[in-house]
């Protein structure tokens, strides 16, 4: 089975709104800890995650764009 890396980056930007992305990559992506992520999805600074299988959660992009185009209005 292949290691999937945390630490890879991805181009947040080409991500389609139907892509999910973890906790990490968010938290590189606004270069904070991954706790502060779940804190500003607790607060509804950003939305809240999906569960998709039992230690697997993810946020989507396109939900996450919308989160910040707000913030930023």
């Amino acid at each position: 089975m292949a290691d999937e890396s945390n630490d890879t980056p991805i181009n947040f930007d080409a991500l389609p709104d139907s892509a999910f992305v973890t906790d990490i990559h968010l938290a590189s992506l606004f270069q904070v800890h991954r706790l502060t992520i779940w804190r500003w999805s607790n607060s509804g600074r950003l939305p809240k995650p999906y569960q998709l299988g039992g230690n697997t959660t993810r946020w989507k992009a396109g939900e996450v764009r919308q989160a910040i185009a707000q913030k930023a209005a």
